[in-house]
C-alpha cells in the first residue's frame, strides 16, 4: 500500500494539498504527517515522534530531524530515503504519529471522528 493511501486509511483523516504543494494528513485539523519531493523529485515523509523515537532515530542514516518543525522544539522527523526506516516501519511510525495528535484532541472531537455520520 502507498504512504499516500495508507495516510488516508486511518480514521477521521483529512488531506489537503499546502506549502507549496505538499501532500499533508491531518485528523480533527491537526497535522500528523506530510509528504514532499525533493528536487530530484524523491518523497520526503515528515511525521510527529514520540520523544523516544525522536532521539532514537534523529541520526540515523536517512532520517533527520525535520526542518523548520524540529527547529521549533517540536519532535518531528522526516524520513528522506529508506536506509533505516523501510516502508513499512515508516507506515508503523506514521499510525503512531496518527494516534499521538488524536490523543490531543479534545474528547469531543474524538468522539466526533468515531461516529457515524448520519445519513441523512
Amino acid at each position: 500500500m502507498e504512504i499516500h493511501e495508507f495516510c488516508l486509511s486511518l480514521l477521521g483523516v483529512t488531506h489537503v494539498v499546502q506549502w507549496g504543494g505538499s501532500d499533508v494528513y491531518k485528523v480533527g485539523g491537526k497535522v500528523f504527517a506530510i509528504i514532499s519531493t525533493d528536487s530530484d523529485n524523491q518523497p520526503r515523509v515528515t511525521f510527529k515522534a514520540s520523544e523516544m523515537s525522536f532521539e532514537m532515530l534523529k541520526s540515523e542514516p536517512g532520517v533527520r530531524p525535520a526542518p523548520y518543525l524540529a527547529s521549533r522544539g517540536f519532535k518531528w522527523l522526516q524520513r528522506f530515503d529508506d536506509r533505516t526506516l523501510d516502508d513499512q516501519a515508516l507506515r508503523d511510525y506514521i499510525r503512531q504519529s496518527h494516534a499521538m495528535v488524536l490523543d490531543g484532541l479534545s474528547k469531543k472531537k474524538r468522539l466526533a471522528l468515531q461516529t457515524p455520520a448520519s445519513l441523512g
